[in-house]
């Protein structure tokens, strides 16, 4: 039993709350006090050195108002000695000298995709072909039932223009299909019998939304670009077991937990997807906060904003404060990387090739107007130029049609936005969520980016610091398990928009660099106000009484680390709720 004498000599027992813990039903004490360290309150605040959490609420910060707050509650007759006592002392963490800070949220992410890599071949970390088919291999052999094997996420700069061809996996498995997903997960690279069992073959015609590179002699050459083309293989594909999409959602949510993360937008949610997160629910196994971004398909919208709005319905039944569906996601265009992200100019590569152009037209401002007047926050994928103004125009549309209210429409990436476009973010009031881990050099930018776009157009990439100085409203995704998940990683690329290699010396586009404590507070406070955390029965996001005790704790000021060491500094404790959900120790 604690027991803990403070400096004004007040001795402080608080009795056990009923809360329990979600995962494993383990009471809790309703009173905890955080010290000896520094309380990080946000980039436009002074830190505190004290702050007391009451049955999951904070309630009290700075030394003199918990002194205060801790002679005035109620206390009671020492417990007696036995550890079954329904009577506990108030729990100290002493800091240590560490860093406390709100929880981490992701403003843009793919959770479910992210859990199901474990249960393919593991192939992220394989640096040649040669590896990925090795592993393949293996995994093959030592699956032989498997009637489909699919995996995630090789690496597309691997390969020259990212083109893989099906023969290459055809060596690894040529009786059973293989499909793969690049790190983008808007490529998909197949073996010959996948091809063949999708019918994909010389005659079939470039699919709407989609691209299917073929060889000179016509024949496919096992790459399939978008959806509009992957759609072709997932439809002839068997859908994935409920139990493996549990198993999937429980695994991104520990990965989570463990980087000090409490809340993530899963940013493409199909139909399928929202029976698993209701599953989860109704079972109890979400550990930590959800909101989905229903995935908006041009081809077939007018069917889709029913369902939509059914969703939503079904998932606010639950009233469960872990899980929301305020969103829908709508792509703009594809990627930089394969040419299908949609700019003003064209690609390097060909005077009449501007990239992929999702919805033509009017569409994607009717569409937008139409999921806005239903009620849902906007949540819009814009890579080039071009996709970013679509994006804002659909936007200004549906203010100028339905009137004004606190949406806080979203676009996502925003990796090239014109200078023109710089601020209507602000004039709009639209969050631009980034991703601070692409801001630099590594072979995803020199091999594939850069080629693409230009030496000069390529540095006016990921305008971070630009969008903030116009007044913009700037939040930090990972798009995870496109590229890492850990936000650590992300705040050491844009703190210094330097490589693994500390390069360049003085940070690529320097001027673009956020200081450390605007990116955290991209990656916290932002990103709950573009959740809505500050309009829900349970706020969080941010260190003020009456939020959620939703923290994170560090054994050091992440302020005085230098790059290098912020990317690899582990989160000693996350909170959820002044739980303690994860622990190194």
């Amino acid at each position: 039993m604690f027991s803990v004498t403070y400096t004004n000599s007040v001795r402080i027992r608080w009795r056990v709350s009923d809360r329990t813990q979600r995962s494993g039903g383990r009471t809790e004490l309703a009173m905890t006090h955080f010290h000896n360290g520094t309380i990080w309150l946000g980039a436009a605040n002074e830190p505190a050195e004290s702050l007391l959490v009451s049955d999951g609420v904070i309630v009290a910060i700075g030394t003199a108002e918990v002194e205060r707050k801790l002679a005035v509650s109620p206390s009671s007759a020492s417990p007696s000695s036995s550890s079954q006592s329904s009577e506990e002392s108030v729990e100290v963490v002493d800091l240590d000298g560490g860093f406390l800070m709100p929880s981490f949220g992701d403003g843009h992410a793919h959770p479910i995709f992210g859990g199901l890599e474990a249960e393919g071949p593991q192939v992220r970390a394989c640096t040649s072909v040669d590896e990925i088919i090795t592993e393949v291999r293996r995994f093959a052999t030592a699956h032989p039932d498997i009637e489909w094997i699919t995996g995630a996420s090789y690496d597309g700069s691997l390969i020259d223009g990212g083109l893989f061809d099906a023969r290459w996996l055809d060596e690894a498995v040529s009786d059973r299909p293989v499909v793969l997903r690049a790190w983008d997960y808007h490529t998909v690279w197949c073996n010959s019998r996948a091809l063949e069992l999708a019918e994909i073959t010389a005659g079939t015609p470039q699919p709407e939304l989609g691209e299917i590179p073929r060889r000179d002699d016509d024949s496919p050459l096992g790459t399939l670009r978008e959806w509009g083309a992957v759609d072709l293989v997932d439809a002839v594909r068997p859908p994935l077991d409920e139990a493996m999409r549990l198993r999937a959602l429980e695994r991104a949510a520990d990965y989570y937990l463990e980087r000090g993360v409490t809340w993530v937008q899963d940013a493409w949610v199909e139909p399928a997807d929202v029976e698993t997160y209701l599953a989860a629910s109704t079972q109890g196994r979400l550990k930590l906060r959800f909101n989905l971004a229903l995935y908006a398909d041009p081809r077939r919208f007018a069917e889709q904003l029913p369902a939509m709005v059914e969703a939503r319905r079904r998932v606010e039944e639950l009233a469960d404060p872990m899980l929301g569906a305020k969103t829908v996601k709508f792509f703009a265009d594809g990627v930089v990387e394969n040419e299908t992200g949609s700019l003003l100019e064209p690609y390097c590569s060909s005077l009449h090739n501007h990239g992929l152009r999702v919805w033509e037209g009017e569409t994607l401002a009717e569409a937008v107007r139409a999921v806005d007047a239903a009620g849902f926050q906007v949540h819009i994928h814009a890579i080039g130029d071009a996709a970013v103004r679509q994006g804002l125009d659909a936007i200004e549309s549906a203010i100028t049609t339905n009137g004004h209210r606190d949406r806080r429409p979203v676009i996502a990436h925003a990796q090239l936005v014109d200078t023109a476009d710089l601020d209507r973010f602000a004039n709009l009031g639209v969050i631009a969520n980034m991703q601070p881990l692409w801001a630099q050099l590594d072979d995803l930018m020199t091999v594939l980016t850069i080629p693409r776009l230009g030496e000069d157009r390529a540095l006016e990439q990921y305008r971070m610091r630009s969008m903030l100085e116009r007044g913009g409203r700037l939040s930090f995704g990972s798009d995870w398990p496109c590229t890492s998940g850990a936000p650590v990683e992300g705040l050491a690329i844009g703190t210094s928009r330097q490589n693994d290699e500390g390069e360049p010396a003085d940070g690529w586009t320097p001027e673009e660099i956020v200081d450390i404590d605007r990116a955290l507070d991209a990656y916290s406070t932002a990103v709950a106000h573009q959740a809505f955390a500050d309009d829900s029965p349970a706020v969080w996001g941010e260190i003020c009484p009456g939020a959620s005790a939703d923290l994170i704790r560090f054994d050091r000021d992440l302020r005085e680390l230098t790059p290098r060491e912020l990317a690899v500094t582990a989160v000693h404790t996350t909170y959820l709720g002044g739980i303690a959900v994860h622990s190194s120790t």
